[in-house]
């Protein structure tokens, strides 16, 4: 049940609770007509009663003889409907009971009064049975007389349970009805679940900012609190940006300070201890860029927008100009109506720039640029037909920190990667049959 979704928690349960409470009301409604179809047999019984008392008389010989009642079942060898009257010495019967004696209680009966009881009859069959004791008339020779009307309580069974077959098909369709009701009720009432999961979908996206208070009041709690969690999760993000931001820019000037020592050190005749400080400067400045630029594209995430070819054809025309970029041939390979991507022009510029600077240094001949659009992202690929780097490095080389060699060049691919991943997309790196392929998956900006 802890798997279950909500919405089937509580259709299961409203279902359960909907069969226990009809089965309920089938129990009671067939103990109902059971009871009624008894009461009714009762007084059927009685009124033969009556017919066998009112028939007794006496013949000319004086014995005490019954008319029979108009009844075709009392004439009929077990025909399922019986009477006995049980005089002092001697016991008259319906010719129904053929030599068949019914098995009365022995049970004190005041006069006039009747008792129902259910006894055994002809082939064991269970008999409802009324019970009467009356005074005889002086003309029907005075005393006593114990008279019983029986009828067969499979007929009552035989009502009841056809009553319960017609209940059954009913209340199987109640039960349909009812549960088709309570799923369709679930499913209004947890619609604005839904909507929340739609709205919060929408933040992730950038297409909204906060969930809103046009919610039930039972879903508005929930809403509020989610709201101030955006919030404090915004103020923290933007404190911790402002202290990433001014570490940046606080390590800047005195780098560049440092930058200035090694120069003089170098002017004075010291020129392996300034190459060195130079180095460690130069790759402490890269770490300081690489940083400014992951706070920078994570500001700007939410609300920024860039058509891909444009800045392909903008980094290809000023990379040519390189003396690196003079002596390789450019291809760009970008679709005509490519869609946006969620990232800013200047920050994928600087991305791509990257990838385009670190296939300049490696391409023997041609470098290659293509733009292409599948599966709700944007593959910016850039590809050089040069040696490429070795497979065991390339999960590797984007790392903090990790260099393919002394002079560094392997963290421009580090700091696109950085870019990318701000972005909400990622790097992919690929060797080709000859060269590299780097490529940027980016997220498709929201229209």
């Amino acid at each position: 049940m802890t798997r279950l979704s909500l919405r089937w928690r509580l259709v299961v349960a409203g279902a359960a609770a909907i069969i226990v409470a009809l089965g309920l009301a089938a129990a009671g409604l067939a103990a109902l007509f059971s009871g009624h179809v008894e009461r009714r047999a009762i007084a059927e019984l009685e009124v033969h009663m009556d017919q066998v008392l009112a028939g007794l008389t006496r013949n000319e010989t004086g014995d005490l003889l019954v008319a029979p009642p108009a009844d075709p079942r009392f004439r009929q060898p077990y025909g399922g409907l019986y009477w006995q009257i049980d005089l002092t010495g001697k016991t008259l019967r319906s010719r129904s009971l053929w030599d068949y004696s019914l098995e009365l209680p022995a049970d004190d009966i005041a006069d006039g009064a009747a008792h129902v009881h259910r006894i055994a009859g002809p082939g064991n069959a269970s008999l409802v049975a009324l019970e009467r004791l009356v005074s005889l008339p002086e003309p029907l020779g005075g005393g006593h007389a114990r008279a019983a009307v029986a009828l067969e309580a499979a007929e009552l069974d035989a009502a009841r349970n056809a009553f319960i077959a017609d209940l059954a098909l009913y209340l199987v369709l109640l039960a349909a009805v009812l549960i088709a009701a309570g799923w369709a009720q679930v499913g209004i009432g947890l619609r604005p679940m839904r909507r929340i999961g739609s709205r919060i979908a929408a933040i992730r996206s950038g297409r909204a900012h906060r969930i809103g208070g046009d919610w039930p009041a039972e879903v508005r709690p929930l809403a509020t609190e989610l709201d101030g969690l955006l919030a404090a999760r915004e103020a923290d993000i933007v404190r911790a940006r402002a202290r990433a931001g001014d570490l940046a820019h606080g390590l800047k000037t005195p780098l560049q300070a440092l930058m200035g020592e090694a120069g003089r050190l170098s002017q004075a005749g010291d020129a392996a201890h300034a190459e060195s400080i130079e180095a460690i400067a130069r790759s402490m400045q890269r770490h300081v860029d690489r940083e400014l630029a992951r706070t920078r594209v994570a500001a700007e995430a939410a609300t920024a927008r860039s058509d891909p070819s444009e800045v392909c054809r903008r980094v290809v025309a000023v990379a040519r100009r390189t003396a690196t970029g003079e002596r390789v041939t450019w291809h760009l390979d970008g679709e005509s109506q490519s869609p946006m991507v969620a990232i800013d022009a200047a920050d994928l510029a600087e991305a791509l720039g990257a990838l385009v600077e670190n296939a300049a240094r490696h391409a023997q001949t041609r470098i290659e640029l293509a733009v292409r659009h599948a599966a709700g992202h944007v593959s910016v690929a850039v590809r050089d037909d040069g040696p490429g780097i070795a497979p065991d490095l390339l999960e590797k080389v984007t790392a903090r920190g990790m260099r393919l060699d002394e002079s560094g060049t392997g963290l421009g691919l580090a700091i696109a990667a950085d870019i990318a991943e701000a972005a909400g997309g990622r790097l992919a790196l690929a060797n080709r049959e000859k060269g590299l392929e780097a490529s940027l998956l980016l997220p498709v900006a929201a229209p």
